[in-house]
């Protein structure tokens, strides 16, 4: 079972800074994760959100930037704005850390990136190091992208073809929620790389996506007309028993005997699923009841220990 960093090693340094996908790749992780949402001028920014305001000081070095709902979106911004912020653990909007006992939300020295630099850091710690670690982008909000006058499959897509990227042999997997978009990317604009289908909660309102749908017999058909693998939340995988017992759901058996792979989201040591104890029994059930191919983790280290142990 492959680990794909998630964010890079999040549950120890802030989100998609390079220092944390220096850190997952140094623990081994198969695959480091980049979120990829686009700036004023078109670059394309490895940012988890469209909105910088809840990793950032923005708010403090841009006051005057805030859209009329308050937030404060990176497509606003060019990129040489967004290297100057500095990048912090992830907050709520009262300020206060989602994950309290990570990294502290200090002033420090952590800064945006590019995709394209992103790259070009994972290739030379693959070549000074003597590992491939591959790389697992997400195309984030694509509607949304357009509606605000970029096409971002096709940016992002236009990077990795530049670095060589190209065939479902290399070591890449292109994620997006956005169902319509996925089957876009592989139909009309001809993409061959692995390419995996995201699944949510309509209640996110992350994409026009039904994501109930997407989890049923004739969902999963669909899937497997243009996707690779599947991404669900772990919280799809499995119910709980009369005793408390996680049991595999009739959308992992469905997935198991499609065939198709599975890469659920997201291994956290610190807020594990209901009915785990710690990260080896979760492991011991993606890998035995689910039978996944891989699995996003926060903590990719130990992630690879309890798969390791098996």
């Amino acid at each position: 079972m492959e680990v794909i960093a998630h964010r890079g090693a999040s549950g120890y340094l802030p989100e998609h800074t390079l220092p944390a996908k220096a850190l997952a790749h140094a623990m081994g992780a198969d695959y480091l994760e980049q979120d990829v949402v686009a700036s004023r001028d078109g670059q394309l920014v490895v940012l988890h959100d469209i909105h910088v305001d809840r990793v950032t000081d923005v708010a403090e070095r841009f006051p005057a930037r805030c859209r009329d709902d308050g937030r404060y979106y990176a497509i606003d911004f060019t990129m040489d704005e967004l290297r100057t912020l500095t990048v912090n653990e992830r907050c709520n909007a009262d300020g206060k850390a989602v994950y309290p006992n990570r990294y502290p939300v200090e002033k420090n020295n952590f800064r945006l990136h590019t995709l394209d630099e992103e790259i070009r850091f994972i290739r030379g710690l693959n070549r000074s190091t003597g590992r491939s670690a591959g790389i697992y982008p997400e195309i984030k909000k694509p509607a949304w992208h357009k509606q605000e006058g970029i096409d971002l499959s096709v940016a992002v897509i236009e990077t990795l073809l530049a670095h060589g990227y190209r065939s479902a042999e290399d070591p890449v997997y292109l994620q997006c929620f956005d169902a319509a978009e996925t089957r876009r990317i592989r139909v009309e604009l001809q993409c061959d790389m692995k390419l995996v289908q995201l699944i949510g909660e309509n209640s996110w309102n992350e994409s026009a996506t039904n994501y109930d749908a997407l989890r049923t017999g004739a969902g999963l058909q669909m899937l497997l007309k243009y996707a690779d693998a599947v991404g669900p939340r772990i919280q799809h995988l499995y119910s709980l028993d009369a005793s408390g017992t996680p049991v595999a759901s009739q959308f992992a058996l469905a997935v198991r005997s499609s065939g198709i792979a599975c890469h659920p989201y997201t291994l956290r040591a610190d807020e594990l699923p209901a009915g785990f104890k710690d990260v080896a029994t979760l492991v011991t059930f993606l890998q035995k009841e689910a039978r996944v191919n891989g699995v996003f983790a926060d903590h990719p280290d130990l992630a690879k220990v309890a798969i390791n142990r098996r």
